[in-house]
């Protein structure tokens, strides 16, 4: 009790574990120090080694695997190797592919349009076994591709894919809940590789034009994961965070 007499809150993912798929860098790294703070049990996986064991390192994690998440086989050795029960799971792994549409490939456009829904569907399946009741599976999805747009190819037909995908999981999976976190422009390692030279052009524009006034970064979608790991109310739907890029782009 507070000097107030006031409960005093304690750690809201104290004794609850939380696996982060990508969870070496950006969002999943900043998620994991979030919720490490909140008491839980840390483990990452990532695909290099030495990055995955210096986040481990930083974090404290209790246990760490390093693999692609797109290899199937290797995703479920990962979650059978899992010893006792997990309760939370956030995949922030692979990302969208750009291009125009007549330039694709038959190849390219199946792996471009079922490539997130295939890898949250293996990521479910396999870790749903070994999930307690009333814990979240939290995948990713974005804002910008809601715009049809030529430059942006397949990507409005991929990210429209999503909401209703991980709505259906929400009611195949429960009472384990099921969210999607729908991102803009975030400013990560990922997107500095991605824009280069032209990282601090784009940082400039977003801070000029977005509501919010600044860019979006790795700690507010962390926040909002976080928040979806303890509310156990919410399940099946999609939440934005991307400062109100999508409205003013």
């Amino acid at each position: 009790m507070t000097s107030t007499g006031e409960p005093v809150r304690g750690p809201d993912l104290q004794g609850q574990t939380v696996v982060l798929i990508g969870g070496s860098a950006g969002i999943g790294l900043e998620t994991a120090r979030r919720a490490r703070g909140e008491g839980a049990e840390i483990v990452l996986t990532g695909r290099r080694p030495e990055r995955l064991r210096d986040a481990a390192v930083e974090v404290g994690a209790a246990r760490t695997a390093a693999f692609d998440a797109d290899d199937p086989a290797a995703l479920e050795r990962f979650f059978q190797d899992l010893p006792g029960p997990i309760d939370h799971v956030l995949v922030t792994a692979g990302g969208p592919r750009y291009g125009p549409l007549l330039g694709m490939k038959r190849a390219e456009v199946l792996e471009a349009l079922g490539h997130h829904v295939a890898l949250d569907l293996e990521v479910a399946r396999n870790a749903a076994p070994k999930m307690r009741p009333g814990g979240a599976l939290l995948f990713m999805g974005g804002t910008a591709g809601r715009r049809v747009d030529h430059r942006l190819g397949i990507v409005a037909a991929a990210t429209a894919a999503l909401p209703p995908f991980v709505a259906t999981l929400a009611l195949e999976l429960a009472p384990i809940r099921v969210n999607l976190i729908a991102a803009g422009f975030v400013d990560t390692p990922l997107s500095a590789s991605l824009l280069g030279d032209r990282l601090e052009e784009r940082r400039d524009e977003l801070r000029a034009t977005l509501p919010i006034g600044r860019v979006v970064g790795p700690a507010d979608v962390a926040a909002l994961a976080v928040h979806l790991m303890t509310n156990t109310a919410l399940t099946g739907a999609t939440y934005d965070i991307d400062g109100g890029q999508q409205f003013v782009t």
